[in-house]
């Protein structure tokens, strides 16, 4: 391979922020933050909001998500 031109490929946790859930896999995404895990390691960590622990497809969980309140204004707007 010639060198300098592959990004660095390492383990990485991902850590899903709704359900403090975190997993290692590898990746090449860049980080400023390590978190240790409890193999006693310290690894690059990226926050994700949603993962297969939280996602209501995966988890069977129908989540509604009201964001600044969109469905209170459409039921207001539309009279239900």
């Amino acid at each position: 391979m010639k060198k300098d031109i592959h990004p660095n490929y390492r383990e990485v946790v991902f850590w899903d922020l709704s359900s403090d859930f975190k997993f290692i896999t590898r990746s090449t995404i860049e980080t400023s933050e390590n978190v240790t895990m409890e193999d006693g390691k310290s690894y690059p960590v990226y926050k994700v909001e949603v993962s297969s622990q939280s996602h209501p497809f995966y988890t069977g969980k129908n989540v509604l998500v009201d964001t600044a309140g969109r469905v209170d204004k459409f039921r207001k707007r539309y009279g239900k």
